[in-house]
């Protein structure tokens, strides 16, 4: 798998995702809904560029794709079902939001561990 290009992918993503926020959906979303948006797409964004970094840690072999899994797929559940939401899902969806939250820190966990095991080595 491709992480430094997923990576990519999902920058252009928050990009477009945060850009449809300020202009596509700001006339028609609550005050509620897009604080859901911006949360979302800053999540979205932070965790793209922390994949990357993951990627280049993946090709260097200091940690795994374990670690890239995990936070793509956190990413996800976390900032699809905001995104989800505020474009008129059931707020019910919400529940599944920190699933995606959790999945992310057992993500950088996961690096962390593997860091660990690499630098012992």
């Amino acid at each position: 798998m491709n992480w430094i290009a997923i990576a990519a992918v999902n920058l252009a993503l928050a990009v477009a995702l945060g850009a449809f926020g300020a202009h596509g959906i700001k006339s028609i979303a609550s005050p509620e809904q897009m604080a859901w948006w911006l949360t979302g797409t800053q999540y979205f964004f932070y965790h793209a560029l922390g994949l990357l970094l993951v990627g280049i840690l993946i090709k260097m072999g200091y940690t795994t794709s374990t670690t890239a899994w995990l936070l793509q797929i956190g990413l996800i559940i976390f900032s699809g079902s905001l995104f989800a939401m505020t474009l008129g899902a059931p707020r019910w969806l919400g529940a599944i939001t920190p699933i995606g939250g959790t999945l992310m820190i057992i993500g950088w966990v996961w690096l962390a561990v593997t860091a660990f095991r690499y630098s012992a080595s």
